[in-house]
């Protein structure tokens, strides 16, 4: 995955293998899109214990933030279900080799 700036605070991810950036619905739902568009942006933070998490700028859940996050297989996860502090929302960057 590549991550790259789009301004200050604000991500889009996308993938080197297929080109698609990774974007969520109004529903929480992560997918791919082809296209860049205002889905694919993500507010970037650096949490406390130096990992990150990513959260839609676009939608919210009554009032709530949305986030990327993962389960223990490795499957995405509903953007309202994960909280801010949980660890399946927290990712460690890595610089390529």
């Amino acid at each position: 995955m590549e991550i790259r700036s789009v301004s200050v605070g604000v991500v889009a991810i996308k993938s080197v293998s297929t080109g698609l950036y990774l974007a969520m619905s109004k529903k929480g739902t992560l997918f791919g899109s082809v296209r860049y568009n205002p889905s694919c942006k993500f507010k970037e933070r650096i949490e406390e214990n130096g990992y990150n998490t990513y959260a839609s700028l676009r939608w919210k859940h009554r009032g709530r933030q949305m986030f990327v996050s993962l389960n223990g297989r490795g499957k995405p996860r509903r953007g309202h279900k994960a909280r801010r502090r949980h660890p399946s929302t927290h990712f460690l960057p890595m610089l390529p080799t």
